[in-house]
């Protein structure tokens, strides 16, 4: 008692092969799969072809992920019952057992996806030998297994049984094997769907909703993916271009080459809330042995890159809302660069990869060889902030020094000990001797770093804080590049300093460490809280007290050093160490 009327129309009308199913008196027996009872289910009317009310603006308006209000809070039980139904007799049974939790279309859709996202294995085998594999839904409900192709047809026949107006739809897709900057010809790839809610088409990806393959595409791991379910299409149109355009819900359709040319933007990339990328071509040209790249995001986000697999040829530094990063390729060629994120929230250290270019390099600025020992990112940022240096005098990361001297200043977070490293490739210094060529200085809570490079060249100043009440280790937080290309620099370290040498201390003169020989030099110190002051050369010599400084001189003939004693109780004649100078030798 059944009429079936076929429709077919050519690809640019509407989209695929449109079946209408119109039912005449008697039983409502369709002709399905192995003949079951189909009772109780309407079959859907003919898909209407995409119109102006289902079109997005291109590009994203970075409003929301999805096509439609979703809340999934909302959808944990839902999901919950889906992921337990476990019916794999026939693909109505297996329907009518999801929907018995499901009321609104929108929750029918989410059961269906639900179930194939966490049931349906990507057939690996199946897709090298073509042969061996059924993508009718039944056998892909039996068997548990299927390619692309499968996963739409049983999100479409599902659907179709639920009362829900479905399209399988077929495209180019970057996906597995893709390359950057390829091209597309021939048959399409890969299948996905298009379901109406609403009043409006919506996309959505079953196959790459429920996980991934390996890199040798012989293994297949579930691991669901939230991005592709009802995505917006302007982010969609990433990584899918249907074979009819209208099917991209998008004003203006893009052309097979802009989907060609545009940068690839995994779903981390999103899922991750990042907004954008420039440049957004796949492949970047250096211009003076320099290429730039930068990321804008919705909050506070970690980054690290790969150039062939390691950092050190860029300089990247973190936004409030995204980052930049210069690359200086130091070889010609080709060069895959690669952008992790993380959310600075996350607990574990699992950086995923947002974004894959293509470096042309043509000409190397040799120049820009930075120290081994420099740390991406490089200048202070929110990450620092949040570690309690704020307001740093020295905002970008790479400080210029023509005299090889410097001064950073910082406003400190309460109860924090600093510990500042400089860092050389190719320095004779011992670490303790570059330890000598920064000074702490102290004022309330400002902290002042004064740097007397040792010699010209590329240093790293490394930064790393503690809680002065945690007796631990102190933790890296973050590092500036400091180059001096004057080769005529040569500073002599300050003096050493002693554990009895209070943090708020000061040294106003002699900041050498070296003192010459046979001479007079005058010392004026800042110390507070102390009976008396000896500097001891050959002679020892009292320093005097007035306005908050201790002053004097000292003669540093017939010594090798001078040292600086503190007396702090007059009452005991106990003196400790704070200071100590070498004298150039004759």
């Amino acid at each position: 008692g059944t009429q079936v009327t076929v429709e077919i129309h050519p690809k640019d009308t509407t989209p695929q092969l449109l079946k209408k199913l119109s039912f005449g008196k008697g039983p409502r027996r369709l002709p399905s799969l192995r003949g079951q009872d189909n009772r109780g289910f309407q079959r859907t009317e003919a898909p209407r072809p995409p119109g102006g009310k289902d079109l997005h603006a291109y590009p994203w308006d970075k409003s929301s992920l999805k096509s439609m209000p979703v809340d999934l809070q909302q959808f944990e039980k839902l999901d919950a019952y889906a992921l337990k139904v476990n019916v794999k007799n026939s693909v109505e049974e297996l329907v009518t057992a999801l929907l018995k939790q499901a009321r609104t279309d929108l929750e029918k859709v989410r059961a269906i996806w639900m179930w194939i996202c966490h049931h349906i294995e990507y057939d690996v085998v199946g897709y090298h030998n073509k042969s061996q594999l059924s993508s009718k839904p039944i056998d892909v409900l039996q068997t548990g297994k299927s390619i692309c192709e499968g996963y739409a047809g049983l999100f479409e026949q599902m659907c179709s049984i639920a009362g829900i107006q479905c399209m399988k739809l077929s495209g180019y897709s970057k996906g597995y094997g893709y390359k950057m900057g390829q091209t597309f010809t021939g048959d399409s790839d890969h299948a996905w769907n298009a379901v109406y809610l609403d009043g409006r088409w919506h996309l959505l990806d079953s196959t790459w909703g429920s996980g991934a393959v390996d890199k040798a595409f012989t293994k297949f791991t579930f691991r669901y993916n939230e991005f592709y379910f009802l995505t917006h299409p302007a982010l969609f149109i990433n990584n899918h271009f249907p074979d009819n355009s209208n099917w991209q819900l998008l004003k203006p359709t893009l052309t097979l080459k802009d989907f060609e040319n545009n940068m690839l933007h995994n779903s981390n990339f999103y899922t991750l809330g990042l907004l954008t990328a420039q440049p957004e071509t796949a492949v970047i040209r250096t211009v003076n042995g320099k290429a730039s790249v930068s990321v804008d995001c919705r909050s506070a986000t970690l980054f690290k890159f790969e150039l062939k697999g390691t950092d050190e040829h860029g300089l990247m530094t973190l936004k409030k809302h995204g980052m930049k990063l210069d690359i200086y390729p130091q070889k010609t060629g080709s060069h895959k660069l690669q952008i992790f994120a993380k959310p600075s929230k996350a607990s574990e250290d699992v950086y995923n990869c947002v974004l894959e270019y293509v470096v042309e390099c043509e000409s190397v600025d040799k120049a820009m060889r930075f120290p081994k020992s420099l740390h991406q990112p490089v200048g202070p940022s929110w990450f620092s902030e949040r570690q309690g240096f704020l307001r740093p005098s020295h905002p970008d990361p790479v400080i210029l020094t023509n005299d090889g001297r410097c001064s950073l200043t910082f406003t400190l977070g309460k109860d924090i000990s600093v510990l500042a490293l400089l860092h050389c490739d190719n320095s004779s210094l011992t670490e303790d001797k570059r330890r000598q060529h920064i000074m702490q200085i102290h004022r309330g809570n400002q902290i002042e770093l004064k740097i007397h490079l040792p010699h010209a060249g590329n240093f790293v100043l490394k930064i790393y804080a503690k809680k002065k009440s945690d007796p631990g280790n102190y933790d890296y937080v973050f590092n500036y590049l400091i180059t001096c290309l004057n080769t005529e620099v040569k500073w002599p370290a300050f003096p050493q300093v002693y554990s009895k040498w209070a943090e708020d201390y000061e040294i106003l003169e002699p900041l050498s460490g070296l003192l010459p020989a046979n001479r007079n030099v005058q010392f004026k110190l800042k110390m507070h809280g102390i009976a008396k002051v000896l500097v001891q050369a050959d002679d020892t010599h009292s320093l005097t007290q007035s306005r908050g400084c201790w002053e004097g001189t000292c003669n540093t003939a017939g010594c090798r050093e001078v040292f600086v004693m503190v007396q702090e109780n007059a009452n005991h004649s106990f003196y400790s160490h704070v200071l100590k100078y070498e004298v150039e030798s004759q």
